[in-house]
């Protein structure tokens, strides 16, 4: 399996919203909707793979709607406008 394939295997979406977009101009996080069987080490690998960052830590949550939500944050500063650029988000 290709790294492309296993990115859209993992990642459904990224999450736009007002406070999502706060947190990768503010706090150099990105937000996305990840595959609900899927553990954090497994998102972080896919995440540097694909866009070529280092990823600092994962946070994961169950949302009310059944979805799992990753918060990915990077250790360097503009990886997160990188990653959001690259999906469409900014």
């Amino acid at each position: 399996m290709t790294e492309l394939d296993e990115f859209y295997l993992v990642v459904k979406y990224p999450v736009v919203t007002e406070k999502s977009i706060l947190m990768i101009e503010r706090e150099n996080k990105i937000t996305v909707i990840v595959d609900r069987h899927v553990n954090k080490p497994r998102i972080k690998k896919v995440i540097e793979e694909k866009f070529g960052v280092k990823v600092k830590k994962v946070n994961t949550l169950i949302t009310p709607h059944g979805e799992k939500k990753a918060i990915v944050t990077f250790e360097n500063v503009d990886d997160a406008i990188k990653v959001a650029t690259t999906l469409g988000i900014l």
